[in-house]
């Protein structure tokens, strides 16, 4: 808005030459001065034309004396764009700048010498985990591949299974333990459990380049497993449950009576066949299953593997079939005896439904029935302890998986928060100050009761608690209730800690129970192949004895074995003849894998939510049923 013009006429000067002189900017007023341009111009036409040039000189220096005062913008043209000396000047100011502080640094870095920095060492669980997983190659039983990293180990057990129905027989898979038999139960067990902690912490086997190793295991014993049975087929009736064994007592050559390793084996080793036992096919179906979902990326596996599983677990359900497949057989039941399969349904439903995606596994795994009948929900404190024989604490903590990171609603959700909080007070059993198991003085939880071969139930308690312990963290949710009162994450990971730092070596013993870490370990383990030497002389069933009865240190070391561990005073006998302290088992070193990776401190930390939930279909709101109808 103009200022009112006091002195009348138009505010527009009527030359030409002021207006371009002013810029067009002639609206702004300076100081109090305000002219009357009509009074200034010639209006009587007498003044000659110098005279008018002088005038409008005059009054042009007048009016534009104070606005000469103020500098003109300074522009520099580039063609398609003017720019002002200032901008220009901020512009190559902040290029510069910007060189200085950024490309100046890398071009000096790029110029000087390189010094290579150390990578980080590895914790000490990753180092026992690189040994543990040894013990698996250590243990393979067939034709060897190249790679297998174990010198004083060949091919052996390639006459296995010629009394089979099957070409080929049942060549492959892995030994047990100290002696040479491939039971098929503990085996499926531990492919599980392999595969379950490859899924849950693929990224940290990654970082510590253990993956495809832990990969090949399994699809060792996975393509061993569907030698057992034919899988081909939709329906069976019958499973390979054994490879050799022997009779206690026994002075028949043997895989108990001959002590020699797996390449001199020359006695007759038989196949034990079952045609009942849902425990067995339910384990082998929880196998297949698992590596189904680590194989996924290799389709024609997977799915060879997801059949396989199916129609396991179809014979598992079959009520013709049910009665523990070790009953009634001295060759199984002295050693790994079933005392039920309704664990095992639980655990095979579980994994297939991941595998599959089939809402019928998942239902039965929710079936009322099943918690039911294998007591799940009485407090039994055994029923809490994971192992081969007992997978209820896995399984509901894999099913407790599914309700922290999907929660599917109903109706599967009443079900699922029973396995939830029994698995919290599962948890809670592990802690001490509860008084549900004892301790040693040194530490160790006795979840066996102070009976024999401790460690391997120790090595799954700490898995569960460590994984339950990053499931509540991934789902952000800081801790747990023991009944009124709340524990966060932190205890169980001092928990699992502190039990797998016992089997590493913190112990009154001062011995490490996992062979080749540290400096002070089981040097005379149980164990036919580590104990006998590998000097290409062939030794007899019974020629091997000097080996068996030796005090010299085993000449072989069994890398990564761990052995069974001290009794419940914290005593160990490194003894061979007494495979109660000195002997491993596939099942124990599973375990003892699973809670090391679990432990692990490097930058693959922390759990895979969604590769395991992968074939899970997705989960709309479904709503209850409708109430009956109203009666009068």
């Amino acid at each position: 808005m103009h200022s009112r013009n006091n002195w009348g006429g138009s505010f527009e000067l009527s030359t030409d030459t002021l207006e371009e002189t002013s810029g067009g900017d002639h609206h702004n007023s300076h100081g109090g001065g305000e002219w009357d341009k009509a009074a200034l111009l010639d209006h009587g036409g007498g003044h000659s034309q110098q005279q008018r040039f002088d005038l409008d000189e005059t009054l042009q220096s007048w009016i534009l004396e104070r606005a000469s005062e103020k500098k003109k913008k300074k522009y520099v043209d580039f063609g398609c764009i003017m720019v002002s000396h200032k901008a220009l000047k901020w512009v190559i100011g902040s290029i510069f700048v910007a060189f200085c502080v950024i490309a100046l640094p890398i071009i000096i870095s790029k110029s000087l010498p390189k010094h290579h920095s150390q990578p980080t060492s590895p914790d000490n669980y990753t180092i026992a985990l690189h040994k543990a997983l040894l013990f698996f190659n250590a243990q393979k039983s067939g034709i060897l591949p190249k790679n297998n990293g174990i010198p004083w180990r060949r091919n052996s057990g390639l006459n296995d299974g010629n009394d089979s129905d099957f070409k080929g027989g049942l060549v492959g898979g892995y030994y047990d333990a100290g002696d040479n038999t491939k039971f098929h139960f503990p085996m499926a067990y531990a492919m599980t459990m392999l595969s379950w902690s490859v899924l849950e912490y693929k990224q940290k086997y990654m970082a510590v380049d253990e993956y495809e190793h832990a990969r090949d295991l399994i699809k060792w014993g996975a393509d061993y497993l569907l030698l057992t049975f034919n899988s081909s087929a939709t329906k069976i009736n019958k499973i390979y449950a054994q490879v050799g064994g022997g009779l206690n007592g026994s002075t028949t050559p043997d895989d108990n009576y001959c002590w020699q390793r797996p390449e001199d084996m020359n006695y007759e080793r038989s196949t034990i066949t079952i045609f009942k036992g849902p425990d067995l096919a339910g384990e082998m179906a929880a196998a297949l299953a698992s590596a189904s979902i680590v194989f996924q990326d290799d389709i024609s596996y997977s799915t060879t593997l997801i059949k396989g599983a199916t129609t396991l677990f179809d014979f598992a359900r079959d009520s013709g079939k049910r009665a523990p497949y070790s009953r009634g057989n001295p060759n199984i039941q002295p050693y790994y005896n079933s005392t039920g399969y309704y664990d095992e349904y639980m655990w095979g439903a579980a994994w297939l439904y991941y595998a599959t995606g089939n809402s019928s596994y998942i239902s039965l795994a929710t079936n009322p029935s099943i918690p039911k009948k294998s007591k799940a929900f009485y407090g039994i404190p055994d029923l809490s302890v994971l192992s081969w024989n007992n997978k209820l604490p896995a399984a509901m903590l894999l099913l407790t998986r599914f309700r922290m990171f999907l929660n599917p609603g109903y109706p599967y959700e009443d079900m699922l928060k029973m396995y939830h909080n029994v698995t919290s007070l599962t948890m809670c059993s592990y802690l001490q100050q509860f008084n549900v198991y004892n301790f040693t003085k040194g530490g160790l939880i006795q979840l066996n009761h102070g009976k024999p071969q401790d460690l391997q139930y120790v090595a799954n308690a700490a898995f569960l608690a460590s994984l339950f312990a990053d499931y509540m963290e991934s789902a952000g949710v800081p801790g747990w209730y023991c009944g009124t009162k709340y524990f966060p994450i932190s205890v169980l990971k001092a928990f699992a800690t502190s039990q797998i730092d016992y089997i590493m070596g913190k112990n009154p013993m001062n011995m490490s129970y996992i062979v080749g870490y540290g400096n002070k370990f089981p040097r005379h383990v149980h164990h036919r192949g580590a104990s006998t030497p590998n000097d290409n002389k062939h030794y007899s069933c019974t020629g091997g004895w000097k080996w068996r009865d030796s005090p010299n240190s085993n000449p072989n070391n069994i890398t990564g074995a761990m052995v069974g561990g001290p009794d419940r005073f914290d005593q160990f006998h490194d003894s061979r003849s007494n495979y109660n302290f000195t002997e491993p088992t596939m099942a124990g070193n599973a375990g003892l894998v699973a809670a090391l990776i679990s432990l692990t401190n490097n930058l693959g930390s922390g759990i895979d939510k969604n590769t395991i939930f992968s074939k899970v279909p997705p989960l709309g709101p479904q709503n209850p049923p409708p109430p009956p109808p109203w009666k009068p």
